[in-house]
């Protein structure tokens, strides 16, 4: 009598990865559900509805770029580049299944000590939404935000250890005043609501980690950065509430900015020193940005979205230096000497 061979593939259990897809077709995801899809179902949802004002205020669609990983989790990636406002604008989610090794596990209980040092490898999972818009306009400033949410679970999905991180920054070419205040004013109101120790403590994060050494400078005029929150900072349900009203204020923070700068005149001068500011901003990014650095690390990594941040042109100019008493001057005056704005 003969048999169909067996395949193994069937004969193994399911992932995660595969009983978090069910559920999710079953069942969709509610307020029951465990955080991971939480976070993913909001960075969705934020991700289409910032493409969608983007669009409107551009006046261009975004290409839109999904794909899935072999295990486990997905990616789409919007990008915009050469519209009539922005020159390269990019929104990008990304959710991963993996697993820790042990010598990553070890590394990670630095900071959250509920990991068990005794494993040897462990299951994780990984969401983040990212976005990064460079204008074409060099009185409209760059900006930048990550938020993400990291989880350690055991074989079954049960939950082991959680963080969040994240974080918003401003960086122009040509300063102005009353936009760095609207910026840090509207960031400053969504912390608040939680925590008014956020704000200060998050704001001076920001100033430390976008620093360029090499250049003795920040890469923007800051905003808010963090890492590592967990039940040691404030329980799940508040800091993913934190993350969901930090997500809420970005259009509020930036869209009226570019709105008022986009079509403000300007000459070759103010292109070139637009340009020269944004090769300081890929130093940052391929030199000290851990997240950069880790993705470009990470066996499998899609390239291409990893680089949505890097503009689309820069310049490296030979010792070039802004002439004394000029905007260009006092641009590089707060860089090096970072402000407080509210």
């Amino acid at each position: 009598m003969l048999t169909s061979p067996i395949d193994p593939e069937r004969t193994e259990a399911p992932t995660i990865a595969d009983r978090d897809s069910r559920s999710k077709r079953e069942s969709g995801v509610t307020a029951s559900s465990p955080m991971r899809l939480r976070m993913e179902a909001l960075i969705k949802e934020k991700q289409r509805e910032i493409v969608s004002a983007l669009e409107t205020l551009d006046g261009t669609k975004f290409r839109v770029d999904t794909w899935s990983r072999p295990t486990g989790g997905d990616g789409i990636s919007c990008v915009l580049q050469d519209g009539k406002v922005f020159e390269k604008a990019g929104v990008n989610v990304s959710t991963v299944y993996g697993t820790l090794p042990r010598p990553a596990i070890q590394k990670m209980r630095v900071n959250h000590k509920a990991l068990d040092p005794g494993l040897t490898s462990l299951e994780f999972f990984a969401a983040g939404l990212s976005c990064v818009l460079h204008p074409h306009n060099p009185n409209a400033p760059t900006v930048h935000f990550n938020y993400r949410y990291f989880e350690t679970m055991d074989k079954d999905g049960e939950e082991k250890a959680w963080w969040f991180g994240g974080g918003t920054d401003l960086t122009p070419s040509y300063l102005f005043d009353e936009d760095t205040i609207h910026f840090h004013r509207t960031i400053k109101d969504a912390c608040d609501k939680h925590d008014r120790a956020y704000y200060p403590r998050f704001k001076a994060w920001c100033d430390r980690y976008f620093h360029i050494p090499h250049r003795g400078e920040t890469r923007g005029v800051g905003g808010i950065f963090f890492d590592d929150l967990d039940e040691e900072e404030k329980d799940q349900e508040q800091l993913f509430s934190f993350i969901q009203d930090c997500l809420a204020a970005f259009l509020p923070s930036y869209v009226p900015i570019v709105e008022k700068r986009k079509d403000m005149p300007f000459g070759e001068r103010e292109k070139e020193w637009q340009q020269v500011r944004r090769g300081r901003y890929v130093e940052f990014n391929l030199v000290h940005d851990r997240g950069t650095s880790f993705g470009l690390a990470t066996p499998g990594a899609r390239v291409e979205s990893i680089l949505m941040s890097l503009p689309l042109t820069a310049r490296w100019m030979y010792m070039h230096e802004p002439e004394m008493g000029s905007r260009e001057e006092r641009l590089v005056g707060v860089l090096k000497k970072p402000a407080e704005w509210v």
